[in-house]
């Protein structure tokens, strides 16, 4: 369901439709649309392990033909290794302190729902 991840402005609101608004980041389309994000860093890296949404700091999404969420997520190595296709849920973070790496990441992912379609456009680690 949609409605939990948007909100309608009070009247005399100065949000213009389409404009991006905040969203909160526990929400289940937040968590699902930074997994999403993950995912497209995972198969664009070269690091041998995986690595795993840890906190999400920002959510912000703008309805466009489906949901483009913008997040601000930070993601971390895990012990999986790439090559198990481990599922993410099942993977700890890393706990070798010369192994474990945070990044900080900008992920926009538009999902439209009816086309059971997920887009991974902008991918920015650091």
């Amino acid at each position: 369901c949609v409605v939990s991840d948007t909100h309608v402005p009070p009247p005399h609101s100065t949000v213009k439709p389409g404009s991006p608004i905040p969203v909160n980041v526990n929400s289940p389309g937040v968590r699902k649309a930074a997994r999403f994000g993950v995912y497209r860093y995972n198969n664009s890296s070269n690091d041998l392990f995986l690595f795993k949404d840890s906190k999400i700091n920002k959510a912000m999404v703008q309805i466009v033909r489906g949901l483009k969420y913008m997040l601000h997520v930070e993601i971390k190595r895990t012990v999986c290794e790439k090559k198990e296709h481990s599922s993410l849920d099942s993977c700890d973070f890393q706990r070798e302190k010369n192994l474990q790496q945070t990044l900080r990441c900008y992920f926009e992912v538009w999902i439209t729902p009816w086309l059971q379609k997920v887009h991974v456009p902008v991918v920015h680690c650091h």
